[in-house]
Parts: C-alpha cells; sequence; structure tokens
C-alpha cells in the first residue's frame, strides 16, 4: 500500500501555539496545538518562547523544536482528520508518570 510523502516547505505562526504550515502539495494547514500540548515531549511547548523557536528542518522537511519534538509531516498534513485522537491521545499522556 502505498503513502502519500509530504513535506513541509514553509511556516508563519499566526498566533499563540498556532501555525501556519505550506506542504510541497501547495495545501495548507492552519494548526492550533494547544489541545495536544501535554507529556513528555509535547508538554514543555506550553512554554510559548520555547514554542516560538520552531524550525523547518531542511533535511526531513518537518517542523521541529530544540527539545527534540517534531511531527510527521503527514499528521500536520492530515491534521483535520487526525485532530481528535491526537487530543484523546494527550490526554493519556498527561497521565503518564514521568520516569525518574
Amino acid at each position: 500500500m502505498n503513502h502519500p510523502i509530504y513535506r513541509v516547505t514553509d511556516f508563519t505562526i499566526v498566533g499563540p501555539y498556532a501555525l501556519q504550515i505550506a506542504f510541497d502539495d501547495q495545501s495548507k494547514q492552519r494548526i492550533d496545538f494547544r489541545p495536544i500540548l501535554a507529556g513528555e515531549l509535547y508538554g514543555p511547548l506550553r512554554e510559548l518562547e520555547l514554542f516560538n523557536q520552531v524550525a523547518l528542518d531542511p533535511e526531513v522537511h518537518t517542523l521541529v523544536w530544540p527539545n527534540g519534538a517534531d511531527f510527521d509531516p503527514a499528521t500536520l498534513h492530515d491534521w483535520p482528520q487526525l485532530e481528535m485522537e491526537l487530543i484523546e491521545r494527550a490526554k493519556r499522556w498527561e497521565l503518564v508518570p514521568a520516569s525518574d
């Protein structure tokens, strides 16, 4: 089974925790990340200063943050279809105790 491969080509910060993301197929997504900023990896991005350090990785063509957080470009591309599932997962991430 073939899955489309998408690449992030550009992004703009459009509000607190919100990005407008452009893809190589000329589509765009505006994503408010607040509902999924939970858990060990994405939770630290609730600090707006860290969230705003988002960058486009030229090698893997996706968004990355200094703490190692990133998203598969296909997830970003298909966000409207995946958003509710991601929000539900984020609720579980908050319940997982941090490992010492």
